[in-house]
């Protein structure tokens, strides 16, 4: 009865299932947009630039370090301590050193101020071959890679290298401090290009094998220990257990998750939230006027119907419960359809438009792509369906409280 009920006014049901469906489709077409934005600045940080989940540091290193960046080092007694106190972790699939230092780069004629980073270049590409869907496919830099066995091998920002006329194939002089106060210098060959994640540094930065950076700063030590892990959603409860074990060892250290050293995820994350939530009011303010005014003019409509039921016995909880089935036909419906245009929807960008764009923190085109979220696909559907329920008991307990006689006398 309420399925035949639904379609007594049919143009009106079906506005009202285009509106819960095109709703429906907007907020997990955006919510599937988001989850592809946020996905790959997550990747893009763990996997693609090499910075694993967790890092490891002498304590205040993050606030003081670079003030006095010396005396935040790890020693190699202190590294090695760290690695064997991992060892009992079947979780980390890698740990791997890096050292921040900072200096001049000279083409021989001109010099201007660097900051590099050292990594064992091995270590980095294992890292990134763990990357997936759209940072799996994209290439931060232009030229060669860098390699173990060539630590005069760098790599530049192309602003960097603009400003001192340097190419690919381009000799330099990297100059810098060592631990002990004194220039040190080097002679280093660029062979990469890249595009850093944070425009403002596009000026200084400078990445090397983790050999030429010691080698500037006279040391063996580093400041800090990458560590990746087989599943990211393991990062709180490995940081937690990694500061028991290195508080019981005495290790004067502590953990950074991902998200603490990328607060541009964080943000984001913020924007979009904010974003879809504005989104998800127009859509449910739609929903709710759509099936008001829907089951609004029905009751209008039947309220002689409503009498005569009554009049037959039917009770004010069966009239609510008519309109409440109804009501939720109309919502569950819409769902289906809005699952269908959210699908459809999504193989046309994905697919056959294949639209394209430049990221902010990648600097090449690359595809844009909605994503299927089935925890939004399911969420969506129920709460519109009880948005639905909600918004048709609203109207109804008007007309189930009605008097028999009223009803009946309806014009």
């Amino acid at each position: 009865m309420a399925g035949r009920n639904l379609f007594r006014n049919g143009r009106r049901s079906i506005f009202t299932i285009l509106a819960i469906g095109l709703g429906f489709a907007a907020v997990n077409l955006f919510g599937g947009f988001t989850q592809y934005i946020l996905t790959s600045v997550e990747e893009g940080h763990i996997y693609t630039r090499g910075n694993g989940h967790l890092m490891i540091s002498k304590r205040g290193f993050r606030t003081e370090g670079k003030l006095n960046p010396a005396d935040y080092l790890l020693s190699e007694l202190e590294v090695k301590t760290i690695r064997e106190s991992l060892r009992g972790f079947l979780e980390v699939r890698l740990v791997t050193p890096q050292l921040h230092i900072s200096g001049l780069l000279s083409n021989g004629e001109v010099s201007t101020i660097f900051v590099a980073i050292g990594r064992v270049p091995s270590d980095v590409r294992k890292i990134q071959s763990h990357a997936r869907g759209l940072m799996a496919t994209v290439n931060l830099f232009s030229g060669k890679p860098l390699d173990n066995d060539s630590p005069n091998n760098i790599g530049l920002s192309s602003g960097l290298a603009k400003q001192l006329n340097l190419k690919i194939g381009s000799g330099a002089i990297a100059l810098a401090p060592t631990v002990n106060g004194q220039m040190n210098a080097l002679d280093v060959d660029v062979v990469q290009l890249f595009y850093p994640a944070v425009e403002s540094a596009n000026d200084m930065l400078m990445v090397a094998p983790i050999k030429l950076v010691q080698l500037l700063y006279d040391t063996s030590s580093v400041d800090g220990l990458a560590v990746l892990l087989d599943d990211g959603e393991k990062v709180d409860a490995i940081r937690a257990a990694l500061a028991a074990v290195f508080k019981d060892r005495k290790l004067d250290v502590e953990v950074a998750t991902w998200r603490e050293l990328n607060p541009l995820y964080t943000r984001t994350k913020e924007m979009f939230d904010v974003i879809f939530l504005f989104i998800f009011i127009i859509v449910l303010v739609i929903v709710v006027m759509s099936v008001v005014n829907t089951m609004s003019m029905a009751i209008v409509e039947r309220t002689r119907e409503i009498g005569t039921l009554r009049a037959l016995g039917a009770k004010r909880g069966g009239i609510l419960s008519l309109f409440a089935l109804e009501s939720t036909l109309l919502g569950g419906i819409g769902s289906v359809l809005g699952m269908g245009l959210t699908v459809g929807a999504r193989l046309m960008i994905n697919v056959v438009i294949k639209p394209t764009w430049i990221p902010p923190v990648i600097g090449e085109r690359v595809p844009l792509e909605v994503y299927l979220v089935p925890e939004h696909i399911i969420y969506s559907s129920l709460f519109l369906i009880l948005l639905s329920l909600a918004a048709a008991l609203l109207s109804a307990r008007r007309a189930a409280n009605q008097e028999i006689v009223d009803a009946l006398g309806h014009v």
